[in-house]
């Protein structure tokens, strides 16, 4: 006997064409939490997701509450101090070329739908921050993992939990946002919340409803055409 997998498609989700197309990188949002049952069937479309060899490496901790205050608190004081225990480096001067053009492009996009002139670093300071408050979202998934070898695969693994994660929220008309710096508060997280030293954080997610007047929303980024990143080898 054979297990089998029963799929239905709700009438309250998009199309996938419409999800995908449609999903965006939100940084404000309602203080409306996720009901519990939208939220189990997001996590179990994550949970979907493919990963090398199935060893689905993905240890996620949701985040919401008094826990959530506190722990906004703390990363913000940490942050303060200059005190960063990131498990994995990451250096802003390391893109070239195109990419580093990308980056900073949204960058601009961003402080200016902020109102923050580059010459305004308290400002630009105040707006990275915005990150330590989670964007106002009254919950996030922080995403954790083990280590195997050069964790370049794993992470791999954690990086299509996390769009599968993204896409589901999208289907259901909420959002969310990847967010490189919450890792770099690892140690501090995991200490926070108790967690397994033999787990690395690689990054976190803000989500919820999106709040459509928020500042940091009036920005959309584009993508490139597909054939600046797709080559055909007949």
């Amino acid at each position: 006997m054979t297990d089998t997998l029963s799929i239905t498609t709700p009438d309250d989700t998009q199309s996938f064409q419409q999800t995908v197309r449609g999903r965006r990188s939100y940084r404000g949002f309602l203080d409306r939490v996720v009901p519990d049952d939208v939220l189990a069937a997001v996590l179990q479309d994550a949970q979907c997701a493919p990963s090398n060899c199935n060893t689905q490496p993905w240890d996620v901790h949701i985040v919401r509450g008094g826990k959530l205050t506190d722990l906004s608190r703390i990363l913000h004081a940490k942050n303060d101090a200059g005190e960063f225990t990131g498990d994995f480096s990451f250096d802003m001067g390391a893109f070239y070329g195109c990419y580093g053009d990308r980056k900073n492009a949204q960058g601009k996009a961003y402080y200016e739908a902020m109102n923050v002139m580059r010459e305004d670093k308290d400002g630009r300071r105040r707006a990275a921050a915005k990150n330590l408050s989670f964007f106002g979202a009254p919950q996030v998934a922080l995403m954790f993992m083990p280590s195997f070898g050069d964790d370049v695969r794993t992470a791999g693994d954690i990086g299509m939990y996390g769009q599968t994660f993204l896409l589901s929220l999208a289907a259901r008309g909420l959002g969310g946002i990847p967010q490189t710096s919450l890792g770099f508060y690892a140690g501090t997280i995991r200490e926070f919340l108790g967690i397994s030293p033999d787990m690395k954080m690689l990054f976190g997610m803000s989500f919820g409803y999106p709040d459509d007047d928020a500042p940091g929303n009036r920005m959309r980024m584009g993508r490139v055409p597909v054939a600046e990143s797709v080559h055909f080898h007949d």
